[in-house]
């Protein structure tokens, strides 16, 4: 880890005004200088390693602790940088507050990490202490506010090799459809492009490099959809930045051609970042699955890249006719260290996690690819229970509300958080048919692809190819104008999260505080056997 110097956080009136006094490039005139930058992203509670012994913060501590080495003696020196989203996804990180997690890659020795939007999956008070107690690198975001101020460090200026390196971090501005202002009264996440417009021009200017950390997501050629802007219209808008460190659409940023991702990447082959306006972009998957490895070099003021490589971390295939699975590339032995430290927390997570609930014929399906794009039995059967639970006339819920898939076999209650680890409960609202309608309109607009598409149970919708309604069912029955319903949801998107119509304020809104994991599981436990076939949308 390098120790960066202490950066003070000034107005950009000011720093524009110090840019201009910069002494410029410290780096060397002639001979090179070599730079290695490391970097994951949504992490997402993966500190251990799966079932079938893929990725966790052991193994990749040793293959971070390998590259510096290697980079160390050939007289280079390496970044490690984490884009964001390590909250959130795996009960034993969920049930204490991503302790192992930020302590982990403490170890690991992260030089900084861009503040993702599932960090405010937590209260104030731990981010806190996730920030300030369990973390030694920093946290950095340049576009979120509170009252008017930073809430973060918005970049820091690493001083190493005879190298400056500016990092700056960025959060996508959606973060503030995601019911944030409830828990931090003030905040406000302003447009990451506008604030990197103000900023990089005075990096430029003191740095000899200038990254930018974000956490907004990579979509080809700047088609966004409903997403707010990501990496490739940042680097399209603001010159002056020489690569994007990437997260939040948990792709491997590999490009078959200019402006088309290869979303086929096999572990291990050739990947080339993507390139715009001047900056390489990159994105490491998600889960620490990858490592992403970019080599350059700095040479009187140019920097090039010399080579990138995703470093897969013991991520495994099932080769034709096999039964068993193989590592991709050679096998990474995990850390001694870092497994001591997380073993403990993997202990006191408990037996709790491993309570059977009840059972399956077959698995549900959960892939956030499918899930995103179109009704699945699994978000059929979320809903169902809500419906049962409630005696709601219907049920909906934003498809990135689901994390993964429900298993065949015996269904634990690790399963279910698994499945939605977000603590959300269920509200139900009245309406008349014509207002519902408008509701379900605005619904139905939520496009295919993002977390917002949603799945739900008992009507049925048909649209037309502008996605508007042309017909809606309740109950096998057309929706009355004058007839009341009555609808279940999320408390996440009852207040408006994901972007949906807000809720909150409806006066008949009901909230029932009841949890979702306590819905399904008590769904689940009331059925000997649940059959995916009798949840097919």
């Amino acid at each position: 880890m390098i120790e960066p110097r202490r950066v003070y956080l000034l107005c950009p009136a000011i720093l524009l005004a110090l840019s201009a006094c910069s002494t410029g490039n410290m780096a060397p005139a002639n001979s090179p200088v070599r730079l290695t930058i490391l970097h994951t992203n949504d992490h997402h509670g993966h500190f251990w390693e799966n079932a079938d012994h893929e990725y966790g913060l052991a193994a990749r501590k040793t293959l971070i602790d390998r590259v510096r080495a290697e980079v160390k003696s050939e007289g280079g020196v390496t970044l490690v940088l984490d884009a964001g989203d390590v909250n959130t996804g795996i009960p034993e990180s969920d049930l204490q507050e991503a302790e192992p997690d930020f302590r982990g890659m403490s170890l690991v020795g992260y030089d900084a990490m861009a503040v993702g939007n599932h960090e405010f999956d937590k209260s104030p008070a731990v981010m806190q202490h996730q920030q300030r107690e369990w973390s030694n690198f920093p946290w950095l975001s340049a576009n979120i506010y509170q009252n008017g101020a930073h809430l973060f460090s918005p970049y820091h200026i690493f001083s190493v090799g005879g190298l400056r390196i500016a990092v700056m971090g960025l959060t996508t501005n959606d973060t503030a459809k995601m019911g944030v202002a409830e828990r931090f009264p003030g905040v406000q996440f302003r447009p990451p492009i506008d604030e990197a417009a103000t900023l990089v021009p005075a990096l430029r200017r003191q740095a000899d490099v200038v990254i930018a950390l974000t956490h907004m997501g990579h979509y080809p050629d700047g088609k966004h959809g409903v997403n707010a802007p990501g990496d490739v219209e940042l680097a399209r808008a603001v010159p002056g930045i020489d690569m994007v460190v990437g997260g939040h659409s948990h792709n491997a940023v590999c490009m078959l051609e200019p402006n088309v991702r290869n979303d086929a990447y096999v572990p291990g082959a050739p990947c080339a970042p993507d390139r715009q306006n001047g900056a390489w972009i990159v994105q490491a998957a998600e889960w620490g699955k990858f490592v992403g490895r970019a080599d350059f070099e700095l040479r009187n003021g140019k920097l090039e890249l010399v080579k990138y490589r995703l470093l897969p971390v013991n991520l495994h295939k099932i080769a034709s006719g096999a039964v068993t699975s193989r590592p991709y590339t050679e096998e990474i032995p995990e850390d001694k260290q870092m497994l001591a430290l997380l073993q403990t927390f993997r202990d006191r997570a408990g037996g709790k996690l491993l309570e059977k609930i009840g059972r399956t014929s077959g698995s549900f399906d959960g892939v956030r690819l499918h899930v995103r794009n179109y009704a699945t039995n699994l978000g059929r059967l979320i809903t169902t229970a809500m419906m049962k639970k409630t005696g709601a006339d219907l049920a909906l819920i934003s498809s990135g509300s689901i994390r993964d898939s429900l298993p065949a076999g015996v269904v634990t209650y690790r399963d279910l958080l698994m499945v939605q680890p977000f603590g959300n409960h269920i509200v139900v609202v009245s309406m008349r048919g014509d207002e519902l309608q408008n509701y379900l309109q605005a619904v139905a607009r939520m496009t295919p692809g993002s977390g917002a598409f949603a799945q739900y149970a008992g009507m049925r919708m048909q649209l037309t190819s502008d996605r508007r309604i042309a017909s809606i069912t309740i109950g096998g029955k057309n929706i009355d104008p004058q007839a009341i319903y009555r609808i279940a949801v999320n408390s996440f998107i009852a207040k408006g999260g994901d972007g949906y119509p807000d809720l909150s304020r409806h006066p008949d809104n009901f909230d029932t505080d009841l949890s979702d994991v306590a819905v399904l599981r008590d769904y689940i436990a009331d059925h000997d056997l649940l059959n995916p076939e009798d949840f097919i949308p």
